[in-house]
């Protein structure tokens, strides 16, 4: 079972930067993938960045390539998502999820419905 807390969330204007940390606890396996996903308000959930927790090899959505950057930790339990240039359509609440994949599976294009286990969200607002 693994069990995942998201922070960092908060408001910014546009052009700003935000930092969300995705600490991960409980029975972690070398073929965990944590990925990131955003939902706005009457919008459909929308995968940002994953990362495959046994080599750390990343995936990112077109729309945030260049801008958003996933890592982990030295202890790989804490995966976070740095988010520059943030822009107003990217308000939204953030949560890291979790599911156990090959390396090519990492990846948030498979869907949201693919991650088993979720954290709670972080709001991120962006102003202009």
């Amino acid at each position: 079972q693994v069990q995942l807390v998201e922070s960092g969330g908060g408001s910014v204007q546009i052009g700003g930067a935000l930092r969300l940390s995705c600490v991960v606890s409980g029975y972690i396996l070398s073929s965990t993938c944590v990925g990131w996903f955003r939902q706005a308000p009457g919008k459909e959930r929308e995968g940002v960045a994953a990362i495959y927790h046994a080599d750390g090899s990343t995936y990112y959505a077109d729309s945030v390539k260049g801008r958003f950057t996933i890592s982990q930790d030295n202890t790989k339990n804490t995966v976070w998502l740095q988010m520059n240039g943030l822009k107003p359509e990217e308000t939204s609440v953030y949560y890291c999820a979790a599911m156990s994949t090959f390396r090519e599976g990492c990846t948030v294009v498979v869907g949201a419905m693919r991650f088993l286990y979720w954290g709670q969200g972080t709001q991120v607002t962006v102003s202009s």
